[in-house]
């Protein structure tokens, strides 16, 4: 994005330092042109390179996209099978305009999880990047808010057993420092596209004091524009963090 487009956003020094992206309605896009599911999440790829090309040229410092959820591998064996061979083509693809324009990419979840293939790939592009100073790109893959608590509350407990914590230690930014990425800050701003109104277990510790934005756009359909949209609305908006 050029300097001029960044002069469509009103205060280039207010935008959200960490967003989050809720990438729904893949699979009624492909449903409402007679298409495959996997069309769909083909499809949404193009929306992935685009917004993530947009967030580095504006400025936005992490992205977390939402891309597999825990809950996600209960659909059907032909659909995770297809999810994980994207995830693939996406990252051997990418990984080349994402290292040379200094992305960072990381990944939240029970990655572990993963179709072997994929996970490798998906290490390989996080150690490749390791050491790039642009956008963080965080990707959400197996990942499920109530898993993160449940790993954070296990390592809080062995932490706790073996002596290198003191109960009476425990706090709100003592758990923090137990999620997948505690150096990543709390989102400012969660988009979700397709109509929907939840997080969908989506980053809910971290959401606490996020702003949200709701669109009918289907992730497919979701571009630069949308994108610059939902900032102009973000910025627009008083947070008060629970004060007056």
């Amino acid at each position: 994005m050029t300097s001029g487009n960044k002069q469509e956003l009103p205060d280039i020094k207010n935008l959200p330092v960490h967003l989050g992206v809720i990438m729904d309605g893949n699979g009624r896009w492909a449903k409402r042109r007679g298409l495959p599911r996997l069309a769909g999440h083909r499809a949404g790829m193009k929306s992935v390179k685009e917004i993530v090309n947009a967030c580095g040229e504006i400025g936005i410092r992490y992205l977390t996209l939402y891309a597999f959820s825990v809950e996600n591998w209960l659909r059907p064996k032909a659909e995770v099978t297809g999810l994980m061979r994207i995830l693939r083509e996406y990252l051997l693809k990418e990984i080349d305009e994402l290292d040379s324009q200094g992305v960072k990419v990381v990944a939240s979840g029970r990655i572990d999880d993963l179709e072997k293939t994929a996970l490798k790939i998906l290490k390989d592009c996080i150690k490749r990047t390791q050491h790039n100073r642009g956008l963080v790109l965080n990707l959400a893959l197996s990942y499920g808010g109530r898993a993160e608590l449940a790993d954070a509350i296990k390592n809080i407990i062995r932490d706790i057993r073996s002596g290198q914590i003191n109960s009476d230690k425990i706090d709100e930014a003592l758990v923090s420092k137990y999620m997948y990425h505690p150096e990543i800050p709390d989102p400012d701003l969660i988009i979700r596209t397709s109509g929907e109104h939840r997080l969908s277990n989506f980053l809910i510790w971290q959401s606490a004091y996020s702003e949200f934005y709701f669109t009918e756009v289907l992730w497919p359909d979701f571009g630069r524009e949308e994108l610059l949209q939902s900032l102009l609305e973000f910025q627009g908006r008083e947070r008060r963090f629970g004060r007056i």
